[in-house]
């Protein structure tokens, strides 16, 4: 069997599919992408090279497509140039375009990961009424989709990671889509016996409590700010605790640059209020088994996002044991039970994260049973064990289905794959 995954950066959300396919089953892997062609453990890389794209001469509401078809035409350019290339199947990700031409040359089926859908009210755009949205934002809102619609209607089936992002979706595609979550790697991410009590040259006495934070870019849509301002107030309640703050100063959502002057969001919020440094240590960008440690050594961890995509870090906490108190949005409300395996606090009440912190620092040992809890639900329902027989399932499934629409034939295909919003019936993920 043959998977040609396709995305801008490589391994993306299919690093664990393609390397199980790869080793234990046999399967050969092909991945297209903008990074350098190569042999990348036992998986060739082909690399597309865009051209063009949107300029400021686009208008601003199209920008986002012209960019996809971009995409797109790189991605059939170096696959055309390839005729060797004749998967069984294509996985892409959709939204960057990159699949929608590939039934012109490549005679099989299509999977497109859905990772969201864009809306212009009662969703990310307009949660959060102290940071607001210039008007022709939630205009080009309306016109964002455009590719992922094309994608919808392209492929043969699809896939989003959670429930929450798949309601996000027209009720009329829903049915063509499953959720399968990307998995979770718990022979990495799992609870340290005893982790060392250090960071760097730091080193965390033996009765300091410890509260974790992890986020890719330090930003508002993941609450960067309302945990600052929970930080405080927890460090003036209880004064012997330190906060590990995994991340970068990137924006990776949002408009947080258009609202502020500094270099980035969190330089602003230092010169916004007056903060104790010597609580904070902020670790950067860590690799996974660091990850793993800093989750494992915290007696509880600060997630916060808007109704948006659900960040893997939440999950990985959960899976080392880590005592989620997460804000009470979609997302979070998916994974976390209230008083079961985690608490949930109103996304803007900064003093009711913080109070709730405060307790759980005065008695970590009361908390194991939920922290436990969390570790059962992600090794039964979200593990990479759990998680990879569906995909596998997805992918021979869809192999599998015969078609009878003939606007999904690839050319030169008689018989053809897929029918829209019909998907091999396969077992959900537990959610």
């Amino acid at each position: 069997m043959h998977i040609l995954f396709v995305h801008q950066n490589f391994p993306a959300q299919f690093g664990h599919i393609a390397a199980h396919l790869t080793k234990q089953l046999g399967w050969r892997c092909t991945f297209v992408s903008e990074r350098t062609a190569g042999i990348v453990a036992g998986i060739e890389r082909i690399q597309y090279k865009r051209e063009g794209g949107a300029s400021k001469h686009n208008s601003y509401y199209t920008r986002n497509f012209e960019t996809c078809i971009s995409h797109a035409d790189a991605v059939y350019a170096a696959l055309k140039a390839r005729p060797d290339i004749q998967p069984d199947l294509i996985v892409g990700h959709s939204g960057f375009g990159s699949t929608i031409f590939l039934r012109e040359i490549l005679d099989c089926p299509t999977i497109n990961f859905f990772e969201y859908y864009y809306r212009a009210h009662l969703s990310d755009m307009d949660f959060r009424p102290d940071s607001p949205v210039a008007e022709k934002k939630y205009l080009r809102s309306r016109v964002r989709n455009a590719m992922i619609l094309l994608d919808l209607q392209n492929c043969d089936a699809g896939y989003t990671p959670t429930e929450f992002q798949r309601n996000c979706f027209p009720e009329m595609y829903q049915r063509k889509l499953r959720t399968i979550f990307d998995g979770v790697d718990t022979r990495v991410y799992r609870r340290l016996a005893k982790p060392r009590r250090q960071w760097g040259k730091q080193v965390i006495g033996p009765n300091t409590r410890i509260v974790t934070y992890c986020s890719r870019g330090f930003e508002k849509m993941r609450g960067f700010d309302v945990f600052m301002k929970a930080a405080k107030r927890i460090y003036q309640q209880y004064p012997d605790v330190v906060f590990l703050v995994a991340g970068t100063d990137r924006v990776c959502y949002g408009g947080d640059k258009e609202q502020i002057q500094e270099q980035s969001l969190r330089h602003h919020l230092l010169n916004q209020d007056d903060y104790d440094l010597s609580k904070f240590i902020f670790v950067g960008w860590v690799q996974r088994p660091l990850l793993a440690q800093l989750l494992s050594l915290g007696d509880a961890h600060i997630y916060l996002t808007v109704p948006f995509v659900l960040s893997w870090s939440m999950m990985n906490a959960m899976s080392c044991g880590a005592l989620v108190v997460g804000s009470k949005t979609e997302p979070v409300e998916e994974m976390v039970t209230d008083g079961q395996n985690g608490f949930l606090v109103d996304f803007f009440d900064h003093e009711a994260f913080a109070d709730r912190v405060v307790r759980i620092l005065k008695d970590p040992p009361a908390y194991d049973a939920m922290r436990e809890n969390a570790m059962r639900m992600i090794h039964e329902q979200y593990s990479l064990d759990v998680m990879l027989p569906k995909m596998i399932g997805l992918y021979e499934g869809t192999i599998a289905k015969p078609n009878r629409d003939p606007t999904l034939v690839s050319r030169g295909n008689t018989s053809g794959y897929g029918v829209p919003g019909e998907t091999p019936q396969l077992d959900q993920a537990t959610v």
